[in-house]
């Protein structure tokens, strides 16, 4: 699969180094879960936290496939993609 921007060289953590590369590889199926169990529990948990501060409704441009990525990959967690989106915001700047 061609990627349609430019490869992502700085990550915060091997972590999401690993993530994007699997995201990105050839052989990704949207069906398959690179979310680990405790992770889900982390992200849930960022999200509750997040919910229970005051929040701020923002408006945000991002591209269409990182958004389709974000839907699938919350479709596949089982979460809402808007709460993922918050739990990954959450962790980044923890």
């Amino acid at each position: 699969m061609m990627s349609k921007h430019p490869p992502i060289e700085n990550f915060i953590d091997d972590e999401e180094r690993e993530l994007y590369e699997a995201i990105e590889a050839e052989d990704f199926a949207p069906g398959e879960s690179i979310v680990t169990p405790e992770l889900l529990a982390q992200m849930k948990a960022a999200a509750r936290n997040t919910l229970n501060e005051s929040s701020e409704k923002i408006s945000i441009r991002i591209a269409q496939s990182d958004l389709a990525r974000v839907k699938a990959r919350a479709l596949r967690e089982g979460v809402p993609y808007q709460t993922l989106i918050k739990a990954i915001i959450h962790q980044a700047v923890r």
